[in-house]
């Protein structure tokens, strides 16, 4: 690891533990185990590297994807759930942070959410790819039924440890019961109709 790439995870690590505030540049120095003249070689102020550490937590998110040609959505969706909510699990305390001082530093919280922007516009995708195939019924938003199941996903993840009465399933149950009430909610259909397997013969 480079000596940028060590004060830019330093940055994460120190920012998630005390937030921009506490987050001095000599710190963060101490965390990298190089000296604040050399922190301040790499970047101009202490924002500049606060931004593009938030910057590089939020490319490196894992984007779990989700089936060109869905043949399963349940053990799709559960798996694809699984992966995300592992990710927001591993970074909660970060989320937490940088989702408190919103007010503050609203381009922190902004960097740190687009990695669930993305993920999010995969999973309104994969929802539209259900309906053209006649997998679902009924008359849904594709947005609304991707922010039901990712907003269940993400206060599970980051929710779990502050508020355990309200979770008494585990993180395994817990990602089976958004997708089914997920596929409930949008009519998922167990077995595929004929028109879809006149089509792949």
């Amino acid at each position: 690891m480079d000596v940028r790439e060590a004060l830019l995870r330093a940055a994460i690590k120190v920012f998630a533990e005390t937030g921009t505030r506490g987050a001095t540049t000599r710190r963060i120095a101490q965390e990298a185990d190089v000296n604040e003249v050399t922190l301040f070689r790499h970047f101009k102020s202490k924002d500049d590297l606060l931004r593009a550490a938030v910057q590089l937590f939020a490319s490196e998110a894992t984007r779990h994807p989700l089936p060109d040609d869905p043949q399963d959505p349940r053990a799709e969706l559960v798996q694809w759930c699984r992966g995300h909510h592992r990710e927001l699990h591993k970074v909660r305390a970060l989320i937490r942070r940088s989702m408190g001082e919103f007010d503050e530093h609203p381009d922190n919280c902004a960097q740190c959410m687009q990695a669930s922007v993305r993920i999010a516009e995969d999973l309104v995708s994969y929802l539209g790819r259900l309906r053209s195939l006649g997998l679902t019924s009924g008359d849904w938003d594709a947005r609304a039924a991707a922010a039901m199941l990712m907003g269940a996903i993400f206060s599970d993840a980051l929710g779990r440890d502050t508020m355990p009465e309200r979770y008494p399933y585990s993180m395994r149950e817990a990602v089976e019961k958004y997708v089914d009430l997920l596929l409930s909610a949008i009519g998922v259909r167990t077995t595929a109709p004929e028109r879809r397997l006149v089509d792949h013969q």
